[in-house]
């Protein structure tokens, strides 16, 4: 699922209605909705290009978020893991 991409020379989200919105209205409950997108198996952005997007404001925006919503998805399955064995001892403790 393409949850990032440049359009009409500009960046765009995938909102939760599974449309498109610009990159310039993100706010941090969406953000929070992309990271978690991004630790999913099928997430797909478009490449940074900053001959695509016209609008500067538009640039460093999806500059920044392409960049560590790529490098999560990257480390996904480690922060699964990380998460797990962090809440293990408790989820041992308490299934006892």
């Amino acid at each position: 699922m393409k949850v990032l991409k440049i359009e009409n020379s500009q960046g765009h989200y995938l909102t939760e209605e599974d449309g498109y919105e610009t990159v310039d209205k993100i706010d941090k409950v969406i953000l929070l909705r992309l990271v978690n997108l991004a630790l999913e198996d099928d997430f797909e952005i478009d490449e940074y290009d900053e001959e695509e997007l016209k609008n500067q404001a538009h640039q460093i925006i999806y500059k920044s978020i392409s960049a560590k919503l790529n490098d999560l998805h990257q480390k996904r399955n480690q922060f699964r893991d990380e998460s797990e064995r962090l809440y293990l001892d408790e989820y041992e403790k308490y299934k006892a």
